[in-house]
């Protein structure tokens, strides 16, 4: 690995930092959606002395990283909690509604409400809608009985109480979706930590993990800890095995694949994805579901002065992640604040690092970094990788340590 750990940790989001320019009328910016991506869109923004209203319905934000230890069991699902109230101590004026509607000629934001707010910029980071349409049998009615625990809160813990409740003996199945969505390790994550659970609590049970693909995120890593953690435990069931489930019949506890059908005690399912609902609603994504962006500034390639950062948006290589969504939303704050002085958002690069908890104590991780060409994000040639295959005990502990590190300063840093 060509960039340390611990040097990721201390550049991904101080590397694209810039000094405050002071201004005799403030250009006011609108940011939509309170997440990883939006907050610290926002706060960056604030930061170069704009004039910045965020626009998030919600008291509180319910972070994902970390939650698949909630899960697990040995994480409390406060620690994914975070309210807005600091946030607005640094410049960021809270407007507590909802967006129903752009006017993108008249650059107006139009709110639940009826109020209209004017932008010379706005920032979207409506993160993901989960679509329900897109496997028969499973709905968000469906998603009671089996549920899918891909946006934190409630879910997360309807899942953790289900594997609780379980008989020793028990059948716990996972659907996995194909690319993209949100996460590409979460779901081998959370396997891991569903898995640790099972060996230490009720041990004669079963994971099924049915996929709709053939590979995945750290898959040599993933497989070896579970052969050497888990033996017998995780049964990864790929595309070409007949993975792809067809129907989900929650009334039976039934997932019923290309090939075949499996009773289940507990069903994980997680859905396909695409931008959250009001980026469809107000024309931000395109035929994919995702929004297209131009990797040069972020802004939308298909409503100009209009930004899109976070899981949102597709501008090549970089992986939807919650640490892309952070650099991504001090990029983009660079980018306007460019472009509001009429000038070029500078050449940069953009650091991703993913950690994975294979079991309370031990994590592996993948590395990445990203450079705009051609309009859209590519690998930088030599950089990242992920963790040694042979990497020791205390390495993997380390990498566990750096996990919650990352997390605490990220949420910190965005909401402390």
């Amino acid at each position: 690995m060509t960039i340390s750990r611990r040097r990721f940790l201390q550049v991904g989001t101080a590397a694209l930092a810039m000094p405050t320019v002071a201004r005799a009328a403030s250009p006011r910016v609108v940011v939509v959606g309170g997440g990883f991506a939006g907050a610290m869109a926002a706060r960056s923004l604030a930061a170069r002395g704009l004039d910045v209203k965020l626009v998030e319905p919600n008291a509180r934000y319910v972070a994902c990283p970390l939650s698949n230890a909630v899960i697990g069991g040995f994480r409390k699902m406060e620690a994914q909690s975070f309210t807005y109230q600091r946030l607005a101590t640094t410049g960021v004026s809270l407007v507590a509604q909802a967006l129903a509607a752009i006017d993108p000629v008249k650059r107006e934001a139009v709110l639940t409400d009826g109020t209209r707010l004017p932008y010379e910029r706005l920032v979207m980071a409506p993160g993901i809608e989960l679509r329900f349409d897109a496997l028969p049998g499973y709905d968000e009615a469906a998603a009671t009985i089996m549920p899918h625990a891909w946006q934190a809160g409630p879910q997360t813990l309807l899942l953790r109480q289900q594997l609780e409740a379980m008989p020793d003996g028990g059948v716990v199945g996972m659907v996995i979706p194909a690319n993209p969505y949100r996460c590409p390790p979460g779901p081998y994550e959370r396997a891991s930590l569903i898995a640790h659970y099972l060996k230490t609590q009720k041990p004669k049970s079963k994971l099924f993990l049915f996929d709709a693909k053939d590979s995945f995120s750290k898959q040599k890593l993933f497989q070896s800890a579970w052969e050497r953690l888990y033996p017998g435990l995780i049964e990864w069931v790929p595309l070409s095995q007949g993975g792809k489930v067809v129907e989900v019949i929650p009334a039976e506890g039934m997932i019923v694949t290309e090939f075949g059908r499996q009773k289940v005690n507990v069903a994980n399912v997680i859905p396909p994805q695409r931008a959250g609902v009001i980026a469809q609603r107000v024309g931000l994504a395109d035929r994919t579901g995702w929004c297209p962006v131009h990797a040069t500034n972020f802004e939308s390639t298909l409503l100009p002065n209009i930004h899109v950062v976070g899981d949102a948006a597709i501008m090549g290589a970089m992986p939807k992640s919650a640490f892309s969504a952070h650099v991504q939303a001090i990029a983009c704050a660079t980018a306007i604040e460019a472009g509001l002085q009429g000038d070029d958002m500078p050449p940069y690069k953009l650091i991703n690092a993913c950690y994975s908890l294979i079991s309370p104590d031990e994590a592996i991780s993948v590395t990445g970094v990203y450079q705009a060409r051609n309009d859209r994000l590519v690998d930088v040639e030599g950089s990242g990788g992920v963790s040694a295959s042979d990497l020791s005990a205390e390495g993997r502990a380390l990498e566990a340590h750096y996990a919650e590190d990352w997390f605490n300063r990220v949420t910190w840093q965005t909401y402390g």
